[in-house]
């Protein structure tokens, strides 16, 4: 006799690994992974994000490295992650039930980095529960309870015409001040 199959619920898979570790100078925390970046299994992989070129404008990393290196940056002290695991594409078509704030305040205090940077207004929306609008770029008022916190402007190639380097600057001169 041939058992069957229940329709059990699909497990959520996580586009994109974390790369954590306990006192990591930097994590970088986005909304969801893009779609190419779910496709190639890469942090900030779509060929028109300035995520990577940023990181060695600014200062943030000696050299420029690529997409598929991403995991290298654990060397540095920089880590990533995302408030949805399992969501993909721009933020606007990411799943409001994905989004896991709690999941990402345990990791947190799990890890305990010194400095996150969310890299859209979005993503740190979602983390205060305020509006994009309410939120400035740059350094965030210190909350003892957390680490410190930047909001950066969308490396997307979709966010152009907000993008500035400015906050960029401040967070690798926030690094370089840790590092000392």
């Amino acid at each position: 006799m041939i058992a069957r199959i229940r329709n059990l619920p699909t497990v959520a898979t996580h586009r994109l690994p974390d790369q954590l570790l306990p006192n990591l100078r930097l994590v970088f925390v986005g909304t969801a992974a893009s779609t190419r970046s779910a496709e190639l299994g890469h942090y900030y992989a779509h060929p028109g994000n300035r995520f990577w070129r940023t990181l060695h404008e600014a200062g943030i990393t000696p050299r420029r490295y690529q997409p598929s290196e991403f995991a290298a940056l654990i060397e540095l002290g920089i880590g990533f992650t995302d408030l949805s695991k399992s969501g993909a594409g721009m933020d606007h078509q990411i799943a409001a039930e994905t989004i896991d704030v709690p999941g990402f305040r345990a990791k947190i205090e799990k890890y305990r980095p010194r400095t996150i940077a969310f890299t859209s207004k979005k993503a740190a929306s979602l983390f205060y529960g305020r509006p994009s609008a309410a939120i400035a770029l740059g350094r965030q008022p210190r909350d003892a309870s957390l680490p410190e916190i930047f909001v950066l402007p969308s490396p997307s190639g979709a966010a152009s015409g907000h993008w500035t380097l400015e906050p960029w600057l401040q967070l690798a001169n926030w690094i370089s001040h840790l590092d000392s």
